[in-house]
């Protein structure tokens, strides 16, 4: 058993034998490795979470190429990855005892668990590998957030530390593009016209990191895998979902994101009954894959009763799967936004009163700190009145001084009442955010 465990390990742990990991596996570097390497002065858990192919792994790698030219012995840094079907038939304890008896490392060594949730009571073993400091440092992926809730809650309390990774913000997909903007007040033309396709480029095919790298001719393909993997590997195989019904009501509900999403008109067009919807939803979230905003107050009851708003985690993903692109781009620009303030570890919701809708009521600690409208296009006077009045009326309500409408190019300040509203394109808005 123990050189089966050591074949499949040493295809991992290629810094075994080459002391240092291979430029294909290290990627683009991001402000992401930056903030895992500074944990490494921490001795609690980090744990690593996002949605399947953020980059996760990649960042481990780069983590533990820092290790490497820090002067940690190779042989003292052990990969396990639980996505590898060869590994699936040992627990973390006989991988481990396997380890140490052929390689014989010091008890200082550093531990990177990948796709941790595909292995059953993993927690408890890295939890008393932790209290018997066994290990120096611990470094877990997963892609679902229930694994925060759940075993990590409940066992792992006081000794961890999470750190959420994104797809590419928009200032990070410049960067992979070469383009830095220092100052979008001081922009020449021809960097403000990169800038302005590089996010028709984002909002069509989202902010992937290998789908960045991959012609245009591939991505959609690329992203229909994503898809695929998500839906089967981290909802279908873990929570014993039916297939067809799983794929079916979420492209559904990636094709309306940014809309308000009833139940029973899901109910109705879908044929599905609602405790499996709701349930679904919520392994879809979990999963990464989509979020379900809900209205603004301080009941839990009235936002329980209210419909939700859905969000994809990336745009390019949603465009894939549904194929619209062109007549959703202000709905696009608003899913993004959203993602954005997540990535910002920002508390959303939307507001909804008689005087019109609000995209996002951002919160921070008990009180609203800021009322955010997304609406790509205000060249009608009408569609500018509406939104207006609606940002109004929440900026009255949540005593905010100002508000924001973000949109595709326009840039204007409107104020009322002692009250200023500021109108920021997009891309500033990313780039300033």
């Amino acid at each position: 058993m123990k050189p089966d465990i050591m074949r499949i390990l040493a295809d991992w742990n290629v810094w075994w034998e080459k002391k240092e990991v291979p430029g294909n596996l290290l990627g683009r570097q991001r402000k992401k490795s930056e903030e895992l390497i500074d944990l490494l002065e921490l001795k609690e858990i980090k744990i690593v979470t996002g949605v399947r192919r953020s980059g996760k792994s990649t960042l481990l790698y780069q983590v533990i190429e820092h290790l490497l030219k820090s002067g940690i012995v190779a042989e003292n840094i052990l990969l396990i990855n639980f996505e590898d079907a060869a590994l699936a038939h040992y627990s973390p304890e006989e991988i481990y005892e396997s380890y140490l008896s052929e390689l014989n490392p010091a008890f200082d060594n550093f531990v990177f668990i990948d796709e941790v949730q595909r292995k059953k009571d993993w927690e408890m073993w890295v939890r008393k590998k932790y209290d018997l400091k066994h290990i120096k440092n611990f470094f877990v992926t997963g892609s679902s957030a229930s694994l925060l809730k759940k075993e990590y809650s409940t066992l792992l309390t006081g000794r961890n530390l999470s750190v959420e990774v994104f797809p590419l913000s928009f200032t990070e997909f410049l960067l992979f593009s070469g383009i830095q903007v220092n100052n979008t007040e001081i922009i020449s033309t021809q960097t403000r016209s990169k800038v302005l396709f590089s996010l028709k480029k984002y909002l069509e095919w989202g902010g992937f990191p290998e789908v960045f790298f991959v012609d245009d001719n591939y991505k959609r393909r690329l992203l229909n895998q994503y898809f695929d993997d998500i839906i089967y590997k981290d909802i279908v195989d873990r929570y014993g979902t039916n297939p067809g019904k799983t794929k079916e009501l979420a492209v559904y509900l990636l094709t309306n994101i940014a809309n308000l999403f009833s139940m029973r008109k899901t109910r109705n067009a879908l044929g599905f009954g609602l405790e499996t919807i709701s349930e679904y939803i919520a392994y879809m979230t979990e999963a990464y894959l989509l979020y379900a905003v809900p209205i603004y107050s301080p009941s839990l009851k009235v936002q329980s009763v209210n419909p939700k708003k859905i969000y994809c985690i990336d745009t390019g993903l949603r465009n894939a799967v549904s194929f619209k692109f062109s007549e959703d781009r202000g709905r696009l620009a608003e899913n993004a936004v959203f993602v954005e303030l997540k990535r910002r570890k920002k508390e959303v919701f939307y507001w909804k009163s008689d005087a019109g809708e609000v995209d996002f009521i951002v919160k921070d600690g008990l009180q609203p700190e800021e009322a955010i409208q997304v609406c790509w296009n205000l060249e009608e006077e009408r569609t500018r009145k509406r939104e207006v009045k609606a940002l109004y009326s929440a900026m009255e309500i949540f005593n905010l001084d100002s508000g924001i409408v973000i949109t595709e190019d326009m840039e204007d300040i409107e104020e009322a009442d002692g009250k200023k509203i500021f109108f920021v394109p997009l891309w500033k808005w990313f780039l300033n955010f």
